[in-house]
């Protein structure tokens, strides 16, 4: 059974990217390729990925439009973009079918949430979230794109380091219970 992830890495103060959507401060740190919640060992279980318009657009720009994954991607945008050589199919809308037919063309295999933070709520608004892998810089940024601009409730799975990073992996329990003023839960 396929699970779906939200893998990313954000600055302790909890951005994706700073303000002026860089991630200059995050490639200034030192990590291990080989180390603990690694990219390649990540990427190797991955059979389809979906991202937002602001990442995709970032991942052209950065890879001199060649694209990266030789697996099918999803972009969810509500604007029309540029189309690069790759599997690439462009949605808006609900999530559920987007979903649904990324669940298909995995064959079996995960699903990776790439970014942004938004898009990985919406996976997390419709209970189709499964967990989130994220590397802590040790670097704050003060403002930028937030990692998840929602109240979700997490259950921490592992921890660990890997050199600059402190590393954790987190199951979606789904989205936080709100408590009222007297601070019961509902």
């Amino acid at each position: 059974m396929s699970i779906t992830t939200f893998y990313t890495a954000t600055s302790l103060d909890g951005f994706i990217a700073d303000d002026q959507h860089s991630l200059e401060w995050l490639f200034r740190q030192d990590i291990d390729g080989g180390g603990p919640l690694n990219y390649d060992e990540f990427f190797s279980r991955i059979g389809a990925v979906a991202m937002g318009s602001s990442t995709y657009e970032w991942i052209i720009r950065h890879e001199s439009g060649r694209w990266p994954y030789h697996v099918p991607a999803w972009v969810l945008s509500t604007r029309d973009l540029p189309k690069v050589d790759g599997d690439l199919r462009f949605a808006r809308g609900d999530i559920r079918p987007v979903h649904a037919e990324m669940t298909a063309a995995a064959g079996g295999k995960d699903l990776w949430i790439v970014g942004g933070g938004d898009l990985a709520g919406q996976f997390a608004d419709a209970g189709l979230l499964d967990e989130i892998i994220v590397y802590i810089a040790p670097v704050t940024l003060g403002r930028g794109a937030p990692l998840l601009p929602r109240q979700v409730d997490l259950k921490l799975e592992e921890l660990d380091r890997n050199q600059a990073f402190a590393c954790a992996r987190y199951s979606v329990i789904g989205p936080a219970e709100s408590t009222d003023p007297d601070g019961a839960r509902r």
